[in-house]
């Protein structure tokens, strides 16, 4: 019993301790209800019996932060967002602190050197070394025209003298955008131009070089006096023309100095500091025909420059009186520094550079890194071959070519050349014009003139790949169903055909007039009364009427399509809506032209013109040329079309390219108006283009147009025959010598014979014919068809072939005649209007 009472007793007083226990301590009652927790390893204290770790003093960073469940583990706490912000900002401040100190002010004095870039021939042997003439006068701030201050100002930074140095939003976007593999991009501010002029030392693309810009340009901007740093930009950037500073610019553009400048002349060479190469209304040559041509320069140049003169006068720096007096672009030289690229090597100088830059995707070579020099160029070009090329030129000019005696007929007479090596690409010679250090535009790459009847070649290619349309056929399903062509196909080559769509109905233009496609001569071919010829023959015999009929039914874009396929430049080609289109109103260049029909010397492998083969420098090996293929059309299309050319020069109208023991394919050209002359032919190892025109070679000349050849050397008229023919052969005897002679492929059959029916020998009608006139009149003209030499007669005298592409009694067109031609002829599609403008360059041209 005792034992019994005694320990209930105990009990009894162990509750009561338990209570006064727990009214101490609140864990204590959770503690008593489990009094195995402390030997189950359980942790002590409260809301720890779910296992959560408890807290580490040791942490510096508690983060996944400990005490929390799930989600909320991972939020960091507001003191460790703080404390991570302070310690960013933190380090950006030292970053800038330790960068601004270790940056100096740049010494203008240092910017604008370069290096000479060397160029070489084919051979290995030095052609030229040029690219470091650095020219260039540092003049002072009162020495520049304050106008010329306003108009950068103006145009690149209203803020200038209020901001500090930098815009940060131009910043980040160059930053970023070269972060992501991009070029880098210009300073925003003038004061940062002015730092990036005066890095040039390093001109790396990297973005540790942008933020040493960067730190530069606020140290500039916060020590540096504003006008101080105008004047160092104005005499350190690059004007174009080779020419650093503002002085040196007003001396390459206007000859006067910087101080006579007018605000026209100071808002044009503002222009100017945005890229001369598009700015310049010279033009950049071969940098980039398809947008850097003298009229789209000249366009670009003038908005520019009045852009620039209306910010002017809206920022209160001009008066809105005396800007009205500069509403065109100021009369401009263009002359030539250097001596070393004189006669034909300032034209190769520029066709290498303009394959680099409008290439810089592959050679990894700018403009600006060009101009900083240092480069070793191997060239494509021939030595033996330009020497060639320019005195077979020369030869024919000083024999026949007289402007002191035939002012009216003889001046301004131009000739320009290219030379292609089909295999390959590689542009073995140019003749780009008399004198590079005279005659600024490479004749060779861009000039604007019409091509005439050596387009026919790819109207007979298009005909032989896609066929010509079903003419039952009405529907699209219909168009798509077409028959290849073979040489024996039988076109009209009658004068003054009425051109027809491919359907049978009358084509019209959107007048409603009808065309009428007439032969050189006014004289038809063929057999009367439908004068059908084969396209042999009538290729032989350049045959308008034939071929303006075959694209019809074979489909402009089609012949379009097999012109560009064979390497012609889009670009170059004009409005394919016209029947004309067919017989060469448009004006690739001389380089492209080559390189086409060296396409059909290749057996339908097109390899694109080129004129650099490797560059080097002191970093090693920095691009070399690989060459890519094409097959533009098959072997049996591209043999048949030289099977045919052949034709041309064996007893056709080029039948002065004959090279004794040598087979030759080409074809004359001859445009409206008598315009410009053209031959372009080849052998298996080479082709080359050729042509002639005339126009007012004044460089600053807005209105060039070109001027008619009737009279010239002395001569009735000039063909692709005469002249033309006469510098290719010339040429091409000296180019070749020592080479193997080679012949081409024998041709396959091919195609079906289209409107077939007997095909007596073509021979020329000598009777009255009378042909509906397309003028108002009612009543029908009258029109003598006078008869034809033959085939042998045709070229038998040096200056009479027939090869017009558009010869219409009144000379209205390469079609219809009297006053409603509803197609352009040569002179109103391009090129009495845009003249040297053209858009037919090597790396191919646009309007702009």
């Amino acid at each position: 019993m005792g034992l019994g009472a005694g320990g209930e007793e105990q009990s009894h007083g162990s509750r009561a301790d338990a209570r006064r226990g727990s009214q101490r301590d609140p864990g204590g009652r959770r503690r008593a209800a489990d009094p195995a927790a402390g030997r189950r390893g359980a942790p002590a204290g409260p809301g720890r019996g779910r296992g959560r770790p408890a807290p580490d003093s040791k942490r510096l960073i508690d983060y996944p932060r400990a005490g929390k469940d799930g989600w909320q583990r991972w939020v960091p706490s507001w003191k460790l967002v703080t404390g991570l912000f302070v310690g960013f900002v933190g380090s950006l401040v030292a970053v800038a602190g330790i960068g601004y100190a270790m940056v100096g002010i740049p010494d203008v004095a240092k910017t604008a050197t370069a290096q000479n870039n060397v160029y070489y021939w084919k051979d290995g042997s030095q052609m030229v070394a040029t690219g470091g003439e650095t020219n260039r006068q540092n003049i002072d701030l009162s020495q520049i025209p304050e106008e010329m201050r306003w108009a950068v100002i103006s145009q690149e930074n209203k803020t200038f003298y209020d901001d500090s140095g930098i815009d940060p939003k131009g910043i980040a976007r160059a930053v970023f955008n070269m972060a992501r593999g991009g070029q880098t991009q210009g300073g925003s501010t003038i004061t940062q131009q002015y730092v990036k002029n005066a890095m040039l030392n390093d001109q790396s693309q990297t973005i540790s070089r942008k933020f040493k810009e960067i730190f530069v340009s606020i140290k500039v901007g916060a020590e540096v006096d504003k006008d101080q740093i105008m004047a160092g930009y104005l005499n350190s950037a690059y004007y174009g023309r080779n020419a650093y500073g503002i002085q040196a610019a007003a001396r390459a553009y206007f000859n006067k100095d910087a101080i006579k400048l007018n605000p026209g002349e100071c808002a044009f060479l503002a222009a100017m500091l945005k890229g001369a190469t598009y700015y310049d209304p010279a033009g950049a040559s071969s940098v980039d025909p398809v947008g850097a041509t003298p009229a789209a320069n000249s366009k670009r140049a003038l908005l520019q420059m009045q852009d620039t003169l209306d910010k002017m006068v809206e920022y209160g720096h001009l008066q809105a009186s005396v800007r009205a007096q500069y509403m065109k672009l100021p009369s401009w030289q263009n002359p030539r520094s250097n001596t070393d690229l004189k006669g034909q090597v300032g034209y190769l100088v520029d066709l290498a550079n303009g394959y680099l830059v409008t290439n810089s995707k592959k050679t990894g070579i700018t403009q600006d890194l060009l101009q900083q020099g240092g480069y070793s160029i191997y060239t494509t070009f021939d030595k033996t071959k330009v020497k060639a090329l320019n005195e077979a030129v020369a030869k024919v000019q000083k024999a026949n070519i007289k402007p002191k005696l035939r002012p009216d007929t003889d001046t301004h007479v131009q000739f320009g050349g290219a030379s292609v090596e089909p295999d390959t690409g590689a542009i073995r010679a140019i003749y780009g014009g008399e004198d590079a250090t005279k005659h600024f535009t490479d004749n060779a790459d861009q000039t604007g003139a019409q091509v005439g009847s050596t387009f026919k070649p790819f109207v007979l290619a298009a005909a032989m790949t896609w066929g010509v349309r079903d003419p039952d056929g009405g529907s699209s399903q219909a168009q798509d169903e077409r028959t290849i062509v073979s040489p024996k196909s039988l076109f009209s080559g009658k004068n003054k055909l009425k051109i027809e769509n491919y359907d049978g109905s009358v084509w019209k233009n959107e007048k409603g007039e009808e065309w009428l496609q007439t032969n050189d001569g006014n004289i038809s071919l063929g057999s009367p009364p439908n004068f059908k010829i084969d396209l042999r023959e009538a290729m032989r015999e350049s045959v308008n009427s034939a071929f303006v009929q075959l694209g019809m039914d074979v489909g402009l874009d089609k012949v379009k399509e097999s012109a560009v396929s064979a390497g012609l430049k889009e670009s170059s080609l004009t409005n394919s809506g016209f029947p004309s289109f067919s017989i060469g109103i448009s004006d690739p260049s001389a380089i492209r032209m080559a390189g086409a029909y060296g396409t059909f010397a290749a057996s339908g492998k097109q390899r694109d013109p080129y004129s650099v083969e490797r560059v080097t420098s002191e970093k090693g090996q920095i691009f070399t040329h690989e060459t890519e293929t094409k097959q533009a059309f098959t072997s049996k299309v591209a043999d048949n079309v030289t099977d045919i050319l052949k034709t041309v020069v064996e007893k056709g109208t080029g039948t002065n390219a004959q090279l004794p023991g040598r087979e030759v394919a080409g074809k004359t050209g001859t445009t409206d108006g008598n315009k410009s002359a053209w031959f372009v032919g080849y052998t298996p190892q080479l082709s080359t283009a050729v042509t002639m025109f005339r126009y007012d070679d004044d460089e600053s000349n807005k209105n060039r147009t070109f001027l008619k050849m009737f009279g010239t050397g002395g001569q009735e008229k000039i063909h692709g025959a005469s002249f033309p023919a006469q510098i290719w052969h010339d040429y091409m005897a000296e180019a070749l010598k020592g080479t193997k002679a080679e012949d081409f492929p024998e041709p396959q059959p091919i195609g079906e014979v289209v409107n077939a029916e007997p095909s007596p020998t073509p021979t020329p009608s000598a009777v009255e014919t009378e042909e509906e006139s397309p003028s108002p009149s009612p009543s029908p003209s009258r029109t003598r068809v006078e008869p034809s030499p033959s085939a042998s007669e045709t070229c038998s005298n040096f200056f009479d072939c027939n090869d017009n592409t558009a010869g219409t009694s009144n000379g209205n067109g390469n079609g219809g005649s009297g006053d409603n031609s509803p197609s352009p002829s040569a002179t109103e599609s391009n090129s009495d209007t845009r003249g040297n403008t053209s858009n037919g360059g090597f790396f191919g041209g646009g309007s702009g």
